[in-house]
């Protein structure tokens, strides 16, 4: 029996390939979701797909009065994430569309295109909070298009099965149920690798305007804040 998308994220699979959870760039996500509330500080967060909790830990440090809680459907992840918990944070293993507990701000930083069915995951949690963030890698450019092998590196390394431009993207939140406020384009290039490849792409990017960049080489992700359009 083939392994299902779930299984890859309940087992062990997706850890062995990425044993940090993409951690590292979790101060930089944090600062990107600050800038895009654009200084509305939330009461109470949590996040849906939180990894290990880099991301919540990073932004339960910049918003002191704030109260944290992460979602996640994998063991391994959760169980580090644990390390993190205090007073203000914690995390739970569990589908957060089984509770109904609500939030000021639900994030959903890099998820969707991991899931079988993200209009159905993202409709699922709509009812967590008023207001959502989310975070989309914007794989498909040009680029990518005329190497398609990219496209099935990132399929097989990080686990993304849906690929998205801007306007996919948009679409796909929109048909879940979300009314969008806000668009902004994130420079995911800045943080992703130290090679001399990654060097010279950045260099390449700094360069272009950014929709030049986002259509013809990539390296950007979108960030939405949206809010919920009523009852699911």
């Amino acid at each position: 029996m083939s392994e299902s998308v779930e299984d890859r994220y309940r087992g062990q699979a997706y850890s062995q390939a990425n044993p940090d959870w993409h951690a590292e760039d979790s101060p930089w996500k944090a600062d990107q979701i600050l800038a895009g509330l654009g200084g509305w500080q939330p009461v109470s967060v949590c996040e849906v797909g939180c990894g290990v909790g880099a991301v919540l830990d990073s932004l339960h440090q910049r918003l002191p009065a704030a109260t944290f809680v992460g979602y996640d459907i994998a063991p391994e992840a959760i169980e580090a994430a644990r390390a993190r918990e205090d007073d203000r944070l914690s995390f739970r293993l569990a589908d957060p569309g089984g509770d109904d507990d609500t939030f000021d701000l639900m994030l959903i930083v890099d998820v969707i295109e991991h899931v079988a069915d993200p209009i159905g995951f993202m409709a699922a949690v709509r009812h967590k909070a008023e207001r959502t963030v989310f975070h989309v890698p914007l794989d498909l450019s040009v680029q990518t298009l005329l190497r398609p092998g990219l496209l099935i590196g990132r399929r097989e390394s990080v686990g993304h099965i849906h690929y998205f431009t801007p306007e996919t993207a948009l679409a796909a939140i929109r048909d879940a149920g979300y009314a969008v406020r806000d668009v902004r384009y994130t420079p995911v290039f800045e943080v992703a690798g130290h090679t001399p490849v990654a060097r010279a792409g950045r260099a390449v990017r700094r360069r272009l305007p950014t929709m030049a960049s986002v259509r013809v080489l990539g390296g950007y992700s979108l960030l939405v804040v949206a809010d919920n359009r009523g009852p699911a």
